[in-house]
């Protein structure tokens, strides 16, 4: 797919292409030809190297992302919420909330938390 390169004088970025787009369109050069799918293949031939293409080249990749340090394995540790139909336990969990810093500023009152509380409970 070959395709033929029409210059623009407005957007040549500095003055040689300028000039080279003026010769263009004067006639006094050629407008170079492109061919994007034969560049397309040659570009995909150079993106792997000879070495890439063997088993050391492998063993050079390997060596050369081998981390420097050893990596300890992740010991799987299960934790399990009691749980507790003390509603006074829920009345203290919102008031460490309540006094954290780090996070965004709240304000809980503790009518907002006996709403909250109320508005969880089953309907009956």
């Amino acid at each position: 797919m070959s395709e033929e390169i029409k210059p623009n004088l407005i957007e040549a970025p500095t003055h040689d292409a300028q000039l080279a787009a003026e010769n263009i369109a004067s006639g006094e050069e050629k407008a170079p030809k492109v061919d994007f799918d034969a560049d397309y293949a040659a570009a995909q031939q150079f993106s792997i190297s000879d070495v890439d293409r063997t088993g050391e080249g492998a063993a050079a990749a390997e060596a050369a992302t081998a981390p420097q340090q050893e990596i300890p394995v992740p010991e799987e540790t299960r934790t399990e919420a009691q749980s507790t139909s003390n509603p006074d336990d829920y009345v203290e969990l919102a008031k460490e909330i309540g006094a954290s810093r780090e996070d965004a500023v709240t304000s809980v009152s503790d009518d907002l938390v006996k709403q909250a509380l109320e508005k969880g409970q089953a309907k009956k």
